[in-house]
Order: C-alpha cells, then sequence, then structure tokens
C-alpha cells in the first residue's frame, strides 16, 4: 500500500490525464475529424487499428491508433516491424506517423483509465509474457504515451536500455519527472526524432502495424 502522499500524487496524476487528454481531444476534434475522413478515403480500409497491449497489473486492454498501413499488414512483409519504406504504409499513414498523429485515439485509452499521458509505452501481450520478474515492475504503471525511455531515443534505443529506463521511471517517478517528460516530448514529436530505428526499423515495442 502506498502512502498517503504517494496515492495523493497518483490521484493527481489521473486527473492530469483527465484534463490533459479531454482538452486534446476538443481542440484537435477537427483535424481527428480530417485524419478519419483522409483514411478512408485513402483505400476505404477502417479507420483505426486496434491490437491488444498489456496494462498495469498486466492486464490487457484494447489499445487504439489510426490505421496508416494496409488491412491486414500484420500478416505481411515485416509482420510487426515496420521500416522507414516498408511497402505496406499507406500514403495518409505516412504522413501521421512521421508526425506521430497515429497515436491521438490513445487518448480515449486514457480517459478509460487504460493508460497515462505519461508511463512506460504498452507492450504487446507476447512480449509481456517473457518478461523477467524485476521487469514486472513496469506494470505497476499505466503505460502511457510517452515516457522516460520514449524521450531518450524512441525507437532508437535497443530493447535492453528501453527496458531499464522504463524501470528508472516507475522507481523514480513524480509529478515533476512527468511534467518534464511532457515538456520533453513536445520537443521531440516537432523535430520528428526516433520514429524509426537506427536500422530505418520500428520494433514491435514502440509502434506496431496499424
Amino acid at each position: 500500500m502506498l502512502p498517503f502522499r504517494g496515492q495523493i500524487a497518483l490521484a493527481l496524476k489521473r486527473a492530469t490525464d483527465l484534463v490533459v487528454a479531454g482538452a486534446v481531444l476538443l481542440l484537435l476534434s477537427p483535424l481527428i475529424a480530417l485524419i478519419s475522413l483522409a483514411i478512408k478515403l485513402d483505400d476505404g480500409g477502417p479507420v483505426l487499428f486496434v491490437q491488444d497491449r498489456v496494462g498495469k497489473g498486466r492486464r490487457i486492454f484494447r489499445c487504439y491508433k489510426f490505421r496508416t498501413m494496409v488491412s491486414g499488414a500484420e500478416a505481411r512483409g515485416e509482420g510487426l516491424n515496420v521500416t522507414a519504406d516498408d511497402p505496406r504504409i499507406t500514403r495518409v499513414g505516412r504522413f501521421l506517423r512521421v508526425w506521430t498523429l497515429d497515436e491521438l485515439p490513445q487518448l480515449l485509452n486514457v480517459l478509460k483509465g487504460e493508460m497515462s499521458i505519461v508511463g512506460p509505452r504498452p507492450w504487446v501481450p507476447s512480449q509481456a509474457a517473457y518478461c523477467s520478474s524485476s521487469e514486472r515492475r513496469r506494470f505497476d504503471f499505466r503505460p502511457g504515451m510517452a515516457g522516460w525511455a520514449w524521450i531518450h531515443g524512441r525507437n532508437q534505443l535497443p530493447w535492453e536500455e528501453r527496458i531499464r529506463l522504463d524501470l528508472w521511471y516507475v522507481n523514480q517517478w513524480s509529478l515533476w519527472l512527468d511534467f518534464y517528460i511532457l515538456a520533453k516530448a513536445f520537443v521531440i514529436l516537432v523535430r520528428r526524432d526516433g520514429v524509426y530505428g537506427v536500422e530505418g526499423v520500428s520494433r514491435t515495442y514502440d509502434t506496431a502495424t496499424g
């Protein structure tokens, strides 16, 4: 059981999630509508890509993203990995990925309490099934849209380094740390850093097909 001050801090974190997610969805609703229309007109497929991810307490939830690849992309090409020149990426999807706009629907996951604005990026179940007992500490927090590992290189970081940074965040968490990550994440989004790895590949840890 967390001490009282820790419980208050977590309650404030959740309140911040609700305010930020609600405000961004409201402010960007015209953009979200335009993106949805563009995806539909591009190839007629579904607007959203929905995938099982592992949340707080290792509970499975349905994670939402704008679809950026052709339907059924997971069974083709690189599978769950995505290359910078991947032919499965749609015309609209390529733009959305560069500007990380495909992540906007995850604000719905935040409102539902399945994700947080800041936290370790959500794993797919196959990854969580093989994590060690020490690595399970990362599931003490809701997964986030941006996190400590995310602002330190995104997909350019080796897998082990991402896990190490995730665990550091869980052990050192504070509201001030979350605010710092948010500010840093905004700069990274504007600069469009780390969308793909050093070999031009985005691994399943952060950006699956969709």
